[in-house]
């Protein structure tokens, strides 16, 4: 099976987008190649690709449209055969992948909790009334306001570097990332205090990496099959079941995670409207085998109590 493995000559090419957390993470997928099957890093080749969401920062997330804004235009890189495989932040990808694409590698997963960062504050409680928070995402937006409706939240895009200098300039009093990026790009030195999952509870998949292929692509199937992390994937299954059960987009604040404890698998997901004013939550316990109908199962009872919304 040597013919099948990647060269300098014949380079394996990764797709990813251009920020550092996305390169961190296309570098950490070639590493674990590279130890896997003994290469040099010269085997592999990381190819940098824009998405929409990456070209349009001076709108929300959710007037741009609201699936595939971070994977489109690489999906079409690899349909096309200009990448072979192609790493992203899993949270970021829809749930609906398109024709050829497969997804079914995930990398051990990091911390999912948000983290929470003020240079003056170590937690929500201890804003100010009135302080204002920045943030782009539509599931933290509903939580804050649901815990502190008294703080104004502001739109926050941007890559990592970008959120941290807009903080940094006073834009606002706070602000919210995933604590898995910071722990990726090595940034402990940040005011960074983690949010625990029972006050925030996270987005689908976040902290997990996936790694995407071609169909068909034997060569990229098996080099991905050494690196998969059945833990990871077992969680994710209930998780974007779940999700995928919602519809889920970026048009709707939705917090979902999988634990495994000890042979069972546990679910917890919640739905809030955009103003954090109503929730409803639930959670499932079952086999782990039996993750994707967990998750379907939970997305009907909070779709079924949220129909008056």
């Amino acid at each position: 099976m040597t013919d099948l493995l990647p060269s300098p000559d014949a380079p394996l090419k990764i797709g990813t987008r251009g920020s550092p957390l996305a390169l961190a993470q296309a570098f950490e997928t070639r590493d674990r190649l590279m130890a896997a099957f003994e290469l040099p890093a010269a085997a592999f080749e990381i190819v940098k690709i824009s998405t929409t969401g990456d070209q349009v920062q001076d709108r929300a997330l959710k007037e741009i449209g609201n699936k595939g804004l971070f994977t489109k235009e690489i999906d079409e890189a690899m349909l096309d055969g200009r990448i072979d495989i192609s790493v992203h932040s899993t949270k970021d990808m829809p749930v609906e992948l398109p024709d050829g694409i497969l997804l079914e590698c995930f990398l051990p997963r990091e911390d999912v909790r948000d983290a929470f960062l003020s240079e003056r504050c170590g937690a929500v409680t201890e804003l100010p009334q009135g302080a204002v928070v920045g943030t782009s995402s539509l599931r933290r937006r509903a939580q804050l306001m649901r815990l502190r409706p008294d703080l104004q939240v502001v739109e926050f895009r941007g890559n990592v570097q970008t959120r941290l200098k807009k903080l940094r300039d006073g834009v606002a009093e706070a602000t919210f990332l995933a604590m898995a990026g910071l722990n990726r790009l090595g940034l402990d030195d940040l005011p960074a205090h983690a949010v625990p999952v029972d006050q925030m509870l996270p987005a689908v998949a976040q902290g997990a990496i996936g790694i995407e292929r071609r169909e068909g692509d034997a060569r990229a199937e098996r080099m991905l099959a050494a690196i998969h992390d059945a833990e990871t994937g077992q969680r994710l299954a209930a998780e974007r079941a779940f999700l995928a059960g919602l519809d889920g987009s970026c048009e709707v604040p939705i917090g979902g995670l999988a634990v495994l404890v000890g042979d069972t698998l546990w679910l917890r997901g919640e739905l809030l409207s955009p103003d954090g004013a109503q929730l409803v939550a639930g959670e499932r316990r079952g086999a782990i085998t039996e993750g994707a109908a967990l998750g379907r199962d939970l997305a009907d009872e909070l779709r079924a109590g949220s129909a008056g919304w």
